[in-house]
């Protein structure tokens, strides 16, 4: 038995931890994961407007009074909506710039500047987003006006500009990183107009991005020209495989092999959550707009921290909560209690590390077992109509039940779903941390040490 766990884990470590381990360390990788996290703030703050847009939509009897109140300035506080959600893309555009060109600075000493390179792929993100179309021979602008569709210039309105919404942030990570890649081309081989060092640095910096501004300016002149005579653009075509990659996360065995890597990935010791967020945002915060739409998608805002992973990776809160008051060993009891408070707000590092889960026969099956039972619930139950689904982003260190309730804007009935995902998770943690506590409390009086 021994032999075939430690053989499991040998294979994990080849096949997952290393390919995954080498993905994470990508510069690209870094950035899009730094950008996810520059992105929270705003999707929050957006959301709760949001929120308090959509409550008598939940509580129909506050209507009347957010008629005669809130509502008459909804115009007015819906503009920081708007302003975030509205234009996510282009946060993660200037965010992957900015940090993308930093791990150049960072890791190859190259002398380029993150906010040259963050206003580079701003520039490459905004000459993709108008809409062309090629007839007799001539290249133009869209001009559509009709009650379905208004594309005005080539600029298609929603509540914004539509393509600087979640729908565009594939796109924005595209050309951020041509930008990006441009830009070290022409440094790297001093395509640059250099200033007198008499000169001040903020016009020298300006001097030093305008060969490179050329040279993106010329590349997505050329990449959009071909694809608009192909008959389509980067939007387009970004979405064929976008609408695949969220099809899978939209059914139930998708979001399996999704839970089943992140965990597998944390017992081998690598943080699995941050590295597979760093592909999952962009994809839960366009399945939460489809939500605000109309659709009902599960897998959508923060569904992972509201109803799959409660207490942190592994759904340990109900773990935590029991080896602090129940467990009778000394060990689990101390560690149990220390790791209680961040547990209640989705950290449980202690526990991963302290029991620890990372490398532990005893411990890896519930695991990975838990989190698929929680997201099982959680997913029929917005698949199901039983509960609605996500359409607010909220922190992620939300309480259990609160996360989900803000989240579904007020919906009561996914506290209790939440809750029931909790208990779940822990009932099938139950027997195997019953096992180990027994274990320790013999290593603890002197038996032989089971790790």
């Amino acid at each position: 038995m021994e032999e075939q766990q430690n053989g499991l884990f040998a294979l994990l470590e080849k096949y997952l931890m290393g390919p995954m381990g080498k993905i994470a360390s990508f510069r690209f990788v870094r950035a899009v994961m730094a950008a996810g996290m520059a992105s929270i703030p705003f999707t929050i703050v957006g959301s709760m407007f949001l929120v308090l847009n959509v409550l008598p939509q939940t509580f129909t009897f506050l209507e009347g009074f957010f008629n005669s109140t809130f509502f008459r300035i909804s115009d007015l506080y819906m503009l920081a909506n708007k302003a975030t959600m509205g234009i996510l893309a282009l946060y993660f555009c200037l965010a992957i710039g900015y940090e993308y060109t930093k791990t150049f600075v960072e890791d190859e000493g190259l002398n380029v500047n993150p906010l040259n390179g963050a206003l580079l792929s701003m520039m490459a993100f905004f000459m993709a987003i108008p809409e062309l179309v090629l007839k007799n021979g001539k290249m133009s602008v869209v001009n559509i006006l009709s009650d379905d569709v208004k594309t005005i210039n080539g600029w298609t309105m929603g509540d914004g500009v539509s393509r600087l919404g979640t729908t565009g942030i594939f796109t924005a990570i595209i050309m951020a990183f041509v930008a990006v890649q441009l830009y070290r081309l022409c440094v790297k081989n001093n395509w640059i107009i250099k200033m007198p060092e008499a000169v001040p640095e903020g016009v020298s910096r300006s001097f030093t991005a305008l060969i490179p501004a050329f040279l993106v300016a010329f590349v997505v002149i050329i990449i959009n020209g071909i694809l608009v005579a192909l008959g389509t653009d980067i939007f387009k075509l970004v979405a064929i495989p976008f609408g695949f990659v969220v099809n899978l996360t939209n059914s139930w065995l998708g979001l399996m092999v999704i839970y089943f890597i992140i965990h597998a990935l944390w017992i081998v010791g690598i943080h699995g959550a941050n590295i597979i967020s760093a592909f999952l945002t962009p994809i839960v915060l366009a399945n939460m707009q489809s939500n605000l739409d109309g659709a009902n998608i599960p897998f959508a805002g923060e569904f992972q921290n509201s109803f799959v992973i409660m207490g942190g990776s592994g759904a340990t809160l109900g773990l935590c909560i029991f080896i602090a008051f129940l467990a009778k060993s000394e060990q689990l009891k101390i560690l149990g209690k220390a790791s209680l408070a961040p547990g209640i707000f989705n950290i449980n590092e202690p526990l991963i590390f302290g029991l620890p889960i990372v490398y532990n026969p005893f411990l890896a099956i519930p695991f990975f077992l838990a989190p698929m039972v929680s997201a099982t619930i959680g997913y029929f139950a917005i698949k199901f109509e039983f509960i609605k689904p996500i359409i607010a982003q909220v922190p992620w260190p939300s309480p259990i039940g609160l996360g989900a309730f803000i989240g579904t804007a007020g919906d009561y009935i996914a506290v209790i779903v939440a809750l029931i995902c909790g208990i779940a998770s822990f009932l099938v943690w139950l027997p195997f941390i019953r096992m180990y506590d027994k274990k320790l409390v013999v290593q603890e009086q002197g038996g032989e040490s089971i790790i």
